[in-house]
């Protein structure tokens, strides 16, 4: 109906299908992390990445998706996310995000990590683990949350509590957000990582989500390059970008990117893992 978001909500089977392309990006991020430091290019961490993709039978998510030529998206320091892997040479403590994708008979999984390379920067390191926690604290919300407005206000909550205990005030970017995913990469519904007036979509089991906050060490102010497609701090201060796909269920949740299906993660916030993720 016109002026309703409609959201594609996934039976079981359905979920397990997303759980294949999940694991598949788990293990292409795995290998990148693995194969990543300084001397690398970024282009050879996107060859990774598609190397793990193909070798599953998968297709990358990213690959041609409006002209996007990578099978990841590969961000340096100040690039916030859709960084296009080149021949940029990493050095060492430099902040790489990579985010990756792939479909698995036609079905999506969409994830994203922060690495920081040795001799880092210990502000970076907690940069990172800023946006790591407020995606799991995002994620942990999804259980018992009626809306999806309650999500983003876990995330920008936990933002906030970081940046209190790290004596700093993170960015909370708020022109890229978490998406709706299942038989399209990007989908209804929206979830912002900053709280607003706006509930957002009611949550319900089927719902399929990928939660991604990206911060930065100053504003939350963006601008996109020359090429189109990478997005950088507009003060130059270094960004992070963590990102999960996960599914709501009747009895729980299922991080459909995650290795032990956030088993850890979400018994550490006492939040139940779906049944269907150990059938």
């Amino acid at each position: 109906m016109f002026g309703i978001e409609r959201v594609e909500l996934k039976n079981s089977d359905e979920v397990r299908l997303m759980r294949e392309a999940g694991l598949v990006v788990a293990r292409a991020l795995a290998a990148v992390r693995e194969f990543a430091r300084a001397g690398v290019t970024t282009a050879e961490l996107d060859a990774v990445a598609a190397t793990v993709i193909a070798d599953a039978g998968a297709v990358p998510s990213f690959l041609g998706y409006q002209g996007f030529p990578a099978s990841a998206c590969i961000s340096v320091n100040d690039e916030v996310v859709h960084g296009i892997p080149g021949s940029r040479i990493l050095e060492p403590g430099d902040v790489v995000s990579v985010d990756c994708g792939a479909i698995v008979r036609g079905w999506h999984g969409d994830a994203a990590v922060t690495i920081v390379l040795d001799e880092a920067d210990p502000a970076d390191l907690a940069l990172s683990q800023a946006a790591h926690d407020a995606m799991w604290a995002g994620i942990a919300a999804l259980h018992g949350a009626s809306r999806i407005g309650e999500v983003s206000a876990a995330i920008d909550d936990a933002t906030t509590a970081a940046g209190e205990a790290d004596g700093v005030v993170y960015g909370i970017v708020e022109e890229y957000v978490g998406h709706g995913i299942g038989t399209a990469m990007h989908q209804s519904p929206d979830v912002p990582n900053f709280r607003s007036r706006d509930r957002g979509a009611r949550v319900r089991p089927g719902l399929c989500v990928a939660i991604e906050p990206m911060l930065s060490r100053g504003e939350r102010f963006t601008q996109v390059c020359e090429d189109d497609w990478t997005v950088v701090t507009d003060d130059g201060s270094r960004a992070a970008h963590w990102e999960h796909t996960v599914a709501v269920l009747d009895d729980g949740l299922w991080v459909l990117t995650a290795a032990d299906g956030g088993a850890d993660q979400l018994a550490a916030a006492g939040v139940p893992l779906a049944s269907i993720a150990s059938a």
